[in-house]
């Protein structure tokens, strides 16, 4: 028995070694194809290839990624060529004209097939994944969630859990009497998934009180699995990015993830089936009262908004969604929505700390406003909270870049032309089919040219009379890329926008923030999001680590 089991086992890896050896020829013929197709961008000046097989990806990978991007662009102009898997060339400008070309036609340029594959495996095939009519159906569906007059209505939810964050860090033993160091990433982390249980799904994951009372939570645990990635990418993970069949086998990584989006699937399935039950009976009790009846002051979430208007009787029935469509989207938004908004404010309190003076100015326009509970129009009243809020997305933007690849031979325009390897004068990037071009976020966010020579300064008060050139910036908020830009804007900007003024407004009116270490030790890795970590401790998560110090009473 032993040796049948033997023999079927060789036959299997038989099997799995000719889907694997099929599918790197096909990948290998379709590298290549595309590098003959693309074969004029070998004319575009850009870095010496570091590895016949993987270009210059693992210069990307193993460093900061951010960093290597702005030094390449400053050193080979606005078009550059990357070399990638197999040495196949990747575009990448800073030419803002060539970048709202290519996010102002985002169906002939959407993600790669790769990417998106990625990002479903982790967050399943919500909003961000979906493309063409799949995606144009979605977002029709969801825009009303996240309109201006839904998002005041939550302006109440984010300043009530920034206050229980806040009452959370004064517990600490020593911060009220002296500075003692917290990973304030951690309880913003909390604080956000608190904000989105109920902002996005009426219900209260209650982690914050969890871990004031020193309770696992398995939410916690599943979104920092998702994004808590290895310092340095796995090569098995690296080839299942390229080649599908690698997926067979998962390793740790890919085993701690699937299990997490289990988990995190699990809830959203429980959260969805109680809200429909929820809607059928409001729709019951309405029947019965012949339309009369009161309606429950409940209801207002995202999902509630999402499932009804999917069930809404002048609804077209091509625009609706499935159920599977309306699960998807729990992941999505319950960890893009909490991440980059705790991400975005724990940089901004990590720069607040390194800049005393601004912290100053800013806690001292905070103090005038004479209640801890301002609306929404009250901290969009704060001209320098604005600005810190401006700044901190500009030079710490949650996401780093992202990727596109056109799905067609096109002519891309440029602002201003650029000399090629051969001499010749360029007025624009022709690119064929397969070609993919990288959005780089924040190195437009910190060129000089764009900025002028102190674009690497956390300083807000650029603000007051920000550069002219800042216009070309194709983003859909504030003149920066953070929230993209074009159709597939984030729909989400407005509500992390509010969250993030909230959660300012209230920790920095009641703590000090200091440094807790040297800024050569804070380091960031790409994923979904930058996560930060210490370069001394790269498997303890991701932190931010400052010294607070309780500032007032309240």
């Amino acid at each position: 028995m032993f040796a049948a089991f033997q023999t079927l086992l060789a036959a299997f890896l038989a099997v799995l070694l000719a889907i694997g050896a099929a599918s790197a020829r096909k990948l290998r013929h379709r590298i290549l194809s595309a590098r003959s197709r693309n074969s004029a961008l070998w004319m575009l000046p850009g870095p010496p290839s570091s590895s016949w097989l993987f270009g210059n990806l693992k210069q990307l990978n193993e460093t900061r990624e951010d960093r290597i991007l702005d030094q390449w662009a400053e050193e080979y102009g606005p078009v550059v060529r990357i070399s990638g898997f197999l040495n196949s060339p990747i575009v990448f400008p800073t030419d803002t004209r060539a970048i709202n070309h290519v996010l102002m036609h985002c169906a002939e340029y959407p993600k790669p097939h790769s990417s998106r594959r990625e990002l479903e495996k982790a967050l399943g095939p919500g909003l961000l994944c979906s493309e063409g009519d799949q995606y144009r159906r979605q977002r029709k569906v969801m825009n009303p969630a996240f309109g201006p007059t839904q998002v005041r209505e939550y302006a109440g939810l984010f300043i009530d859990k920034a206050i229980e964050l806040r009452n959370l860090w004064a517990e600490q033993d020593t911060v009220a009497s002296q500075p003692t160091r917290l990973n304030v990433l951690k309880g913003l982390n909390m604080m956000t998934l608190d904000v989105m249980g109920i902002a996005g799904f009426n219900h209260d994951f209650e982690i914050m009180s969890s871990h004031r009372n020193a309770k696992a939570n398995e939410l916690t645990e599943a979104c920092d699995a998702v994004f808590n990635l290895p310092n340095r990418t796995p090569v098995l993970l690296f080839f299942n990015r390229l080649i599908p069949v690698f997926g067979i086998y998962l390793d740790e990584t890919l085993r701690r993830v699937e299990h997490s989006k289990s988990v995190i699937r699990r809830i959203g399935a429980r959260l969805i089936k109680a809200k429909k039950a929820d809607l059928q009976r409001e729709a019951t009790k309405d029947a019965e009262s012949g339309g009369q009846g009161r309606r429950s002051p409940q209801g207002r979430d995202m999902l509630s908004l999402l499932v009804r208007a999917n069930v809404a009787a002048d609804l077209p029935s091509n625009p609706r969604l499935s159920d599977e469509d309306v699960l998807s989207q729990f992941p999505t938004f319950l960890l893009t929505g909490h991440e980059t908004t705790s991400s975005a404010t724990a940089w901004c309190l990590y720069a607040l700390s390194q800049t005393p003076d601004v912290q100053h100015k800013l806690r001292s326009e905070l103090l005038s406003v004479d209640t801890d509970r301002p609306t929404m129009d009250e901290l969009a009243a704060l001209p320098y909270l604005d600005m810190v809020v401006r700044e901190t997305l500009r030079l710490h933007a949650p996401v780093a870049s992202t990727m596109r690849v056109a799905t067609r031979d096109d002519i891309i325009p440029l602002s201003k032309p650029f000399i090629g390897q051969d001499g010749v004068e360029y007025q624009s990037i022709a690119v064929s089919a397969g070609c993919p071009i990288i959005i780089p976020i924040l190195t437009l966010h910190r060129s000089k040219a764009i900025w002028g020579e102190d674009a690497y300064e956390f300083k807000p008060e650029r603000w007051q009379d920000p550069p002219a050139a800042i216009s070309s910036l194709p983003g859909v908020w504030g003149h920066l890329m953070t929230f993209g830009g074009g159709p597939r804007a984030c729909i989400g900007y407005r509500f992390s926008l509010v969250e993030m003024r909230a959660l300012i407004f209230t920790l920095v009116r009641a703590f000090a923030f200091a440094p807790a270490i040297d800024p050569s030790e804070l380091r960031t890795r790409p994923g979904i999001v930058l996560r930060p970590f210490l370069a001394g401790a790269p498997n303890e998560g991701s932190q931010i680590p400052l010294m607070v110090t309780r500032f007032q009473d309240w």
